[in-house]
């Protein structure tokens, strides 16, 4: 069994991961987003609605690419988080020339602790490109339109942060 492990803090999730999340999950049997804990990132959703946020925009897409989805929340090594979950393959997701120049130095990392795990970068769709969810919760907190870069539920859950 293909077994790809697709980590990110997923603050929220957007358009673009699903892009990808989509796109890798036509690559392995079976697909784990490991939902990052990362504290000192100080995300604005908790990790119990970023996890339930994935469970719920993947719930078809298993059905759809045929392969089984799962979230996995992670605050080790990605490494080790690949070895946890049986991963012979991280697929990480590429917006710009900008991240590539930090992923080849994880990629890097990662094969010097354990060069069993193949990393495998997928580009986002051009129309994704720009996004960053960073970028939408700024918008969001600002009142602006985010129904370009995220789901209707994940809309809904920034508004709701917004109070």
């Amino acid at each position: 069994m293909r077994i790809g492990l697709y980590p990110g803090t997923f603050d929220p999730v957007t358009r673009g991961h699903l892009d990808i999340i989509e796109r890798a999950a036509l690559l392995v049997d079976r697909l784990v987003i490991g939902v990052a804990i990362n504290r000192d990132k100080g995300p604005l959703f908790s990790l119990e609605e970023r996890v339930a946020m994935i469970e719920s925009e993947c719930a078809d897409l298993g059905e759809k690419t045929g392969t089984e989805i799962a979230a996995h929340p992670f605050e080790n090594l990605l490494i080790d988080c690949a070895n946890d979950v049986g991963a012979q393959v991280i697929i990480r997701g590429l917006r710009a020339v900008s991240d590539f120049e930090y992923e080849f130095q994880m990629v890097g990392m990662n094969r010097a602790l354990d060069s069993s795990v193949e990393t495998v970068f997928l580009m986002a769709e051009a129309r994704h490109q720009a996004i960053a969810s960073k970028l939408v919760k700024e918008i969001a907190r600002l009142g602006g339109d985010v129904s370009k870069f995220v789901t209707p539920a994940v809309q809904q859950a920034l508004a709701d942060k917004r109070g």
